[in-house]
């Protein structure tokens, strides 16, 4: 027989983020794949174990809740060549705001300076 302890928040954000193949890495690195940094604000990861922790889901509620705060960024940023970063805040989390987009300057495809310069 042995005793099974509720995880703690702490713990939480320790199985997301520590492990070698903890779920924020696997995550940022799906992101990396399109050349987007994923970041994840530190209050974030705790509200991520907080809602974990809120379900009663344990650690195998976590990816769950990763995968609907990324849902739609995932398949809009891979058109998008203007965005370098993708910020998760606590609102992200917890109000199901977007995440934080940051941009620049997308490089002009050789087809649109084409017709730019024959335009000209």
């Amino acid at each position: 027989m042995s005793a099974v302890h509720q995880l703690t928040c702490e713990d939480l954000v320790s199985i997301l983020t520590e492990p070698r193949n903890a779920l924020v890495k696997q995550f940022q690195r799906f992101f990396s794949f399109d050349g987007i940094e994923l970041v994840f604000a530190e209050d974030s990861l705790l509200a991520v174990a907080e809602k974990g922790l809120q379900r009663e889901t344990g650690a195998r509620g976590l990816r769950s809740i990763i995968e609907e705060i990324l849902l739609d960024v995932q398949f809009e940023l891979p058109s998008r060549r203007d965005v370098k970063k993708c910020v998760v805040t606590r609102d992200t989390v917890e109000k199901g705001t977007t995440p934080t987009l940051v941009t620049e300057a997308a490089p002009e495809e050789p087809q649109e300076r084409a017709l730019r310069e024959e335009s000209a």
